[in-house]
């Protein structure tokens, strides 16, 4: 489980990243005379900070797994997204301020300088269409657009990110203070860029098929779990290789027409053997719906495992509490934790609860206990996790751990719930469906 030593030392390195830009553009300005002076100079600064920041963001990811494994994926996509946020300021604010700032140096107007920024100067027009890529993909990032489209879409249309850093970069180099008269900034802000490229390339093409030649994963057989769920069973050789731990989950690419130009993340829903991994589904798209239909022998690119949702080790109880699902990794740290645990299952109807002879099973063999809440907030009156709830079903709740899995709106109510029940925050962990 990932500590806040991990986020911490990869914020900072950030951080050191902007510190050395802020630098880089200090050396190379000379002076800045008058009010155009300044607005230039601001323009130049928060265009090299948005240079560097677009990168971070690829980098944040780009699935490199001994990050993910320290940060954890659900929080290194918070941070992708509220990322993309700042730099679609950072380049709106470079655009105003140096057009206005060479217009106040010029003594023309913005409207006039626009035009001549993008008819003389070079490579502005692809910055320029670059910029409009930009808030394209904001735009379709946005909450409310992003839940009136498909996942694949969405994904997708993401990879207009990359056309648009390819367009800017040249524009950095063409007319940028900081590298037009230095050799050595160019080499070292091509370096940047390129070892970022080279670990996309490593960790999001190169390394699914090298696991794939290592361990040949193949779809072993499908069940139905309920109504709207399915397990896949993936068999491989040599499993425990990937050091798979529950709670965490990899990129499945099912290599079968119409799903292998695509990939999503599921979490595994048992501990893994050497031979097996399993993987539950909820039918809510057109691939789980797909998937569901999966023949047994289909080939499977696996990337993984990733996240840092993973049981600490203490001697303290722990509470399992599981909206939907979110049951799918906390079945499979169901069945490894040892000690005192607790698993509390939320469910809307009795149909949407999978794995409960399974869990049933575990809870027995190990005297565990499972409590399925199980209806509407109507059907109860109240919240049925609401602060009070839990320290009913969850004796001696203040002193345990809790590891809590759901839908965005089920994990925040509930974290709210959990610390006003007095669980300290440092031990709420939790992971949210929100990629």
């Amino acid at each position: 489980m990932a500590t806040a030593v991990g986020p911490r030392a990869l914020l900072t390195a950030i951080a050191a990243g902007a510190a050395a830009v802020l630098v880089l553009w200090w050396h190379s300005t000379l002076s800045l005379a008058g009010f155009g002076g300044w607005l230039t100079g601001a323009g130049e600064i928060l265009g090299l900070l948005a240079g560097y920041s677009v990168v971070v963001l690829v980098l944040l990811m780009a699935r490199i797994r001994p990050i993910e494994r320290v940060v954890g994926a659900d929080r290194l996509a918070r941070w992708h997204a509220m990322g993309g946020r700042y730099v679609i300021g950072l380049i709106s604010g470079h655009a105003l301020a140096i057009t206005w700032g060479y217009a106040v140096t010029a003594h023309t107007n913005p409207v006039s300088e626009t035009a001549t920024l993008l008819t003389t100067y070079p490579d502005v027009l692809m910055a320029t269409v670059a910029w409009f890529l930009l808030l394209g993909v904001a735009l379709v990032s946005a909450r409310a657009v992003r839940r009136r489209m498909s996942y694949e879409t969405w994904y997708y249309l993401h990879f207009y990110t990359y056309l648009a850093i390819a367009l800017a970069f040249s524009h950095q180099f063409a007319v940028g203070a900081a590298f037009t008269g230095s050799l050595i900034a160019r080499f070292w802000w091509s370096a940047l860029y390129l070892i970022v490229a080279a670990l996309v390339l490593w960790y999001r093409v190169a390394v699914p098929f090298r696991d794939y030649a290592r361990h040949q994963f193949r779809v072993a057989g499908v069940r139905q779990e309920s109504p709207h769920t399915v397990s896949i069973y993936i068999k491989g050789r040599h499993l425990k290789e990937l050091a798979a731990e529950p709670g965490q989950f990899f990129r499945w690419r099912f290599l079968t027409r119409g799903l292998w130009w695509q990939s999503h993340p599921y979490s595994l829903s048992a501990v893994p053997s050497d031979e097996l991994m399993r993987i539950t589904v909820q039918g809510t798209g057109d691939h789980s719906a797909a998937v569901a239909r999966l023949a047994p022998g289909t080939r499977v690119l696996a990337e993984g495992p990733f996240g840092a949702f993973t049981p600490l080790r203490t001697n303290r109880s722990v509470l399992l509490l599981a909206g939907g699902v979110g049951i799918t990794p906390l079945r499979a740290m169901f069945a490894a934790l040892s000690g005192t645990v607790t698993l509390i299952y939320r469910a809307s109807t009795w149909q949407d609860i999978v794995f409960q002879s399974e869990l049933d099973a575990i809870a027995e063999a190990r005297g565990a206990t499972v409590h399925y809440v199980v209806g509407s907030r109507r059907d109860f009156g109240a919240d049925p996790l609401s602060a009070t709830a839990l320290r009913q079903l969850a004796p001696g709740l203040h002193r345990m751990d809790v590891y809590l899995c759901g839908p965005p709106g089920m994990t925040g109510s509930a974290v709210a719930a959990l610390t006003e029940a007095g669980v300290p925050r440092r031990r709420i962990h939790y992971e949210s469906f929100e990629f």
